[in-house]
């Protein structure tokens, strides 16, 4: 395996270990997230998959006194020579610099988005528990005890009464 083929599978193996998939797929809420981060996950998994298995792959070391006991050795000595002679490109990564710091930009609006969908949780729970407190006490409550609890809707109340009954 060529060296920079050997250390892609490498870190390619190590990132999949390190990414808590499960962790992730707890914190979504939403069916349409959940099928997105599937794909993800999927898709990741499957170049992970290539990666290891292309890059894995060791060649088979060439027996050249095999071939020179059967051909010769002047063709073989040509052969072993252009095969020597060849050589194979580094991979230049010239993508990565270009989308880290537009990575980085996401990963700073992720842990944003994760912050205020945190408040908003908190606030829906709260009213969540208002309403269910609403519907346990609401049977025995009276109006002014409702209104008591909400002056902000005895005044709207008021209003209306006044406009549906007396017209004014």
């Amino acid at each position: 395996m060529s060296g920079n083929g050997k250390k892609v599978a490498d870190v390619a193996f190590k990132a999949s270990k390190a990414i808590d998939w499960d962790g992730m797929a707890a914190m979504l809420v939403s069916t349409e997230a959940r099928k997105e981060f599937a794909n993800l996950r999927r898709a990741f998994e499957e170049v992970n998959n290539e990666l290891e298995t292309k890059f894995s792959q060791e060649p088979q070391p060439v027996d050249w006194e095999y071939y020179r006991k059967g051909i010769g050795s002047r063709l073989v000595d040509m052969y072993k020579e252009a095969y020597d002679s060849i050589e194979i490109p580094k991979f230049v990564d010239t993508v990565t610099p270009q989308y880290k710091p537009k990575f980085d930009q996401l990963l700073v609006e992720l842990k944003e988005a994760e912050e205020a969908s945190l408040k908003e949780s908190e606030r829906i729970e709260k009213e969540i528990a208002e309403v269910q407190e609403l519907k346990r006490t609401f049977s025995t409550m009276t109006a002014d005890e409702y209104f008591a609890k909400h002056p902000e809707l005895r005044k709207k109340f008021d209003d209306e009464i006044r406009n549906d009954y007396w017209g004014y």
